[in-house]
């Protein structure tokens, strides 16, 4: 409930500031945030999208493998009884 009186008051801040603003201003402002919230948009299906595809590399499977068994680091302790 209270970030939501947060951004309530945030907006009624704007809303005192946009009153002084003239007719054509205002419409200016509302085709730049409109064309904002689409680049938001477009920019979050997009990178949804990159995350699916296939593995893409120069490298063989066994060079792939080779590398990922090397780079591993064991810092496991065994303790006695």
């Amino acid at each position: 409930m209270a970030s939501i009186e947060k951004n309530t008051a945030i907006i009624d801040g704007y809303i005192e500031l946009l009153d002084k603003l003239s007719t054509d201003g205002k419409l200016d402002l509302i085709s730049k945030l409109t064309a904002s919230v689409k680049a938001d948009l477009t920019y979050k299906k997009s990178s949804f999208k990159k995350a699916f595809g296939g593995f893409d590399s120069d490298k063989s499977a066994d060079e792939i493998i080779q590398d990922i068994r090397t780079s591993r680091l064991t810092t496991r302790q065994m303790e006695s009884f």
